[in-house]
């Protein structure tokens, strides 16, 4: 090894070893308060949230909050290397939720926060999995997804907010014969077809927190001679689902997420089967456009109808942290009625405490009864786990695949997983754990 590169390894070696002892001593800053590290990784939130923690930091002087932003294979590194966050608010899924079937979280049940979430939205949370006798995760926020469509659009052709299927099969052929496109579809983006087309369609046919806890009970015996299975409950509402995709545009096929904000934005059909996360991009086209929502009726019976919900935001404190009484301030701190419900406002997003107000943005206030009153799913979508590549069979489904063979799949993938999915586990506690199939 030459002299000079002896000369430029030193000093690298020297400021890695100074790094490395910051990294050690972060439970402290530099004013003496107890340092914790805070997971946010949602994008369009951070600014709100940078904001919040900023207020937080300057409410007092005994804890200091700092926003890590990393994304999740980061922080599940981080738990392999006994290094996790203090607290963490993450999209729960299924990803997320290993930590909570390994029974890696503390439980969260005697906290104030715990104690303000409504109970309707336990087995919701519970669908990923659970760790016995804790409350290892708390919704923070829950987005909910309907049909989008154009107010304008629609008050021109003097057309009511349809409630059953038929109503839904009228309204469209009505925009037909006044040469308006019904619905734009978006069918080369596979994941609009699973979060839209296939998450709608059965979500408003079944209960779908009852089909998948009798699969889960099922175990591996899953198929056409089972009491549930997927070629069986869920055939007739493909079947709709493919009798609704008649009424689209023509090149569906060929066109993406950002094509078709831009065409809904433009006035190009009237109805939209997208989440609310798409609003902002319609409005840089067309700021003033009025529009609403409504759940997509998919049986004659207008009490069947339930608005998509996912948990957008969990809040959790991994077993290891170091500063778990901090970040349990911190945590409070976050479910203060002030600030939970400002930063759902600020996302379109519903509050999931008990006596959170409505949303008073007219473009999801159509969903808000039916939040309120319960009549909620989660995507069927996301309650598998990713092997079962359920984005690629929902499009297979709108682009032509037979929806009986595809269903049939379905059911074998279901089973070989749940053929392989451990036997649930004793925690520290002597509870068990609920682990999904995968």
């Amino acid at each position: 090894m030459s002299s000079r590169t002896t000369r430029l390894i030193r000093p690298l070696a020297a400021g890695a070893a100074l790094t490395l002892a910051g990294a050690m001593l972060a439970g402290c800053s530099a004013d003496g308060r107890e340092t914790i590290r805070f997971t946010f990784n949602k994008r369009e939130a951070i600014e709100f949230m940078t904001e919040l923690v900023a207020e937080y930091n300057d409410s007092q002087d005994e804890v200091r909050v700092e926003v890590d932003t990393s994304g999740v294979d980061v922080i599940s590194a981080s738990f392999v290397r006994g290094n996790p966050p203090d607290i963490m608010l993450a999209n729960y899924n299924y990803e997320v939720a290993r930590f909570v079937q390994r029974c890696a979280l503390t439980d969260l049940s005697d906290s104030d926060a715990a104690a303000s979430i409504r109970d309707d939205l336990q087995p919701l949370m519970d669908q990923y999995g659970t760790c016995e006798g804790r409350v290892s995760a708390l919704p923070f926020s829950v987005m909910a997804a309907s049909v989008i469509y154009n107010k304008e659009i629609f008050a021109e052709h003097d057309l009511e907010v349809p409630q059953t299927w038929d109503e839904l099969l009228a309204v469209c052929e009505e925009l037909e014969a006044a040469d308006v496109t019904p619905i734009y579809a978006t069918f080369k983006d596979d994941w609009t077809v699973a979060q839209g087309w296939y998450d709608y369609a059965l979500g408003g046919s079944i209960d779908v927190l009852d089909f998948f806890d009798r699969l889960a009970a099922q175990g591996a015996d899953v198929g056409p001679d089972s009491e549930v299975s997927f070629q069986k409950d869920f055939a007739e509402p493909m079947d709709r689902m493919l009798e609704l995709a008649g009424h689209v545009n023509d090149d569906a096929d060929s066109r993406g997420y950002n094509d078709g904000n831009t065409a809904f934005a433009n006035g190009e059909a009237a109805m939209y089967l997208q989440g609310p996360w798409a609003f902002s991009e319609i409005a840089k086209t067309s700021p003033d456009l009025e529009l609403g929502t409504f759940p997509l009726p998919m049986t004659d019976d207008p009490e069947d109808l339930a608005v998509r919900v996912n948990m957008d935001l969990a809040a959790m404190i991994p077993e290891e942290s170091r500063h778990q009484e901090a970040a349990r301030d911190f945590l409070e701190y976050l479910y203060q009625p002030e600030n939970i419900e400002a930063y759902n406002a600020s996302q379109l997003g519903f509050t999931p405490t008990d006596d959170a107000p409505a949303p008073d943005d007219p473009r999801i206030e159509g969903m808000a009864e039916y939040y309120d009153e319960g009549r909620i799913f989660q995507g069927p979508s996301v309650l598998v786990p990713k092997t079962i590549p359920v984005f690629n069979y929902a499009q297979a489904m709108v682009l032509g695949s037979d929806p009986g063979a595809t269903l049939r799949i379905m059911d074998a993938d279901w089973a070989r997983l749940a053929f392989r999915a451990p036997a649930p586990r004793s925690d520290s506690a002597g509870g068990e754990t609920k682990e999904s199939a995968g």
